[in-house]
């Protein structure tokens, strides 16, 4: 389906570049908007008008991806910056001061949540048993108390997917809103907002939606807009950002309200390329290719003798699967050796492709593989 696309990521030339869970390969339509973005500055200096059209852009392809409505996107600088902005807008009451958390999450989240429990948040965390978090954690947890809960689409550490309608469910039925991190999930997984109904989502750009560091997006939906008020705010947050009305905050009516100071402009201009990529070959066939080596991979670390830290059944993991080791650090680098680009967390191997990937990818990581199997656990 794909096998024309490699040519447009010149990485894999000379590399079998699987690693898209860290930092997607760069494409050649990637690399030229940065050149776009250059040869702007070089022959207009400062041209705001296309510079905020940028912003506009990547906002109308947020809501595209994920089919949400533009108003309801915030442009951030990260998934970290969202997530702090919309946190801004919350406060905990004397009845609903509870945060459920996931063993799942991305360090940032755990990090900017704990650090709310100097506002009154009691954060606890959904406990993880064996490859995945049971559904009964979070029955135990989700309660009477719970104002928010905020978990990750997928793991990053290995690749297992949470239950996420059922925990949305549960939350709503028990009064709590959810806010999900789609970091690993963008881009190689469909994902719809409103069939999911989830309240808030927050990513980054720079893994499977090929962009660049820099840029993220938050989703708020918009029944929510009209009561979360951020306290983090900046120029590009107001109703009017040509206004220059220092004497005044009047906040944007829509998500914009999120956003802060000046946007990172070269990065946008790489997210409007990635993001377009994605859009134009369509998620459900990335799903689809990616699964036909994902499933591959499972196998044949099974046949010999790996450890999976991931679950089996594809339904329950996303394009990262993760391989127990001896020395996860040591592996990975002796896979670079044999140009096999991967990564290491909680010394587990991830290994991650994209619609870029092909079977001879997978031939020479599982080569390379064999000849280091003691270093697999």
């Amino acid at each position: 389906m794909f096998d024309d696309i490699r040519s447009h990521f010149p990485i894999f030339e000379h590399k079998a570049y699987i690693n898209s869970c860290s930092y997607g390969a760069l494409s050649l339509e990637v690399a030229a908007s940065y050149q776009a973005y250059l040869d702007s500055r070089f022959s207009k200096g400062a041209d705001w008008e296309e510079f905020v059209g940028k912003n506009e852009a990547v906002r109308d392809l947020c809501a595209q991806l994920i089919h949400a409505e533009p108003d309801e996107i915030a442009v951030t600088t990260s998934a970290s910056a969202g997530l702090n902005a919309v946190i801004s807008a919350m406060q905990p009451t004397s009845t609903r001061n509870k945060v459920v958390l996931s063993d799942f999450e991305f360090p940032t989240v755990g990090q900017i949540w704990l650090a709310q429990e100097g506002r009154g948040y009691d954060v606890v965390h959904a406990r993880q048993q064996g490859a995945t978090i049971p559904f009964s954690e979070y029955e135990r947890l989700i309660d009477d108390r719970t104002q928010i809960v905020s978990i990750a689409h997928i793991c990053y550490r290995n690749g297992a997917m949470n239950e996420v309608e059922r925990i949305i469910r549960l939350a709503h039925d028990r009064g709590a809103m959810v806010i999900l991190d789609s970091s690993q999930a963008a881009g190689a997984i469909p994902i719809d907002v409103r069939a999911l109904n989830v309240d808030i989502l927050i990513s980054g750009v720079l893994k499977y939606l090929l962009s660049s560091a820099g840029v993220g997006f938050l989703y708020v939906r918009k029944d929510h807009l009209k009561t979360l008020n951020p306290y983090a705010t900046g120029w590009f947050a107001q109703e009017d950002v040509h206004a220059m009305d220092m004497h005044h905050h009047i906040p944007a009516h829509n998500a914009r309200r999120f956003e802060s100071g000046t946007p990172p402009i070269p990065a946008l201009y790489a997210a409007q390329a990635g993001l377009q990529m994605i859009l134009e070959a369509g998620v459900g066939n990335i799903q689809s290719h990616v699964r036909e080596l994902t499933s591959r991979f499972i196998d044949e670390v099974k046949a010999m003798g790996g450890t999976l830290m991931t679950p089996e059944s594809p339904d329950r993991h996303g394009a990262m699967i993760a391989v127990k080791s001896t020395d996860d650090h040591k592996l990975v680098a002796a896979l670079a050796e044999r140009n096999v680009i991967t990564s290491c967390r909680d010394g587990n191997l991830r290994v991650s492709p994209h619609f870029y990937n092909s079977h001879a990818d997978f031939d020479a990581l599982m080569s390379a593989l064999k000849d280091n199997r003691s270093l697999l656990a």
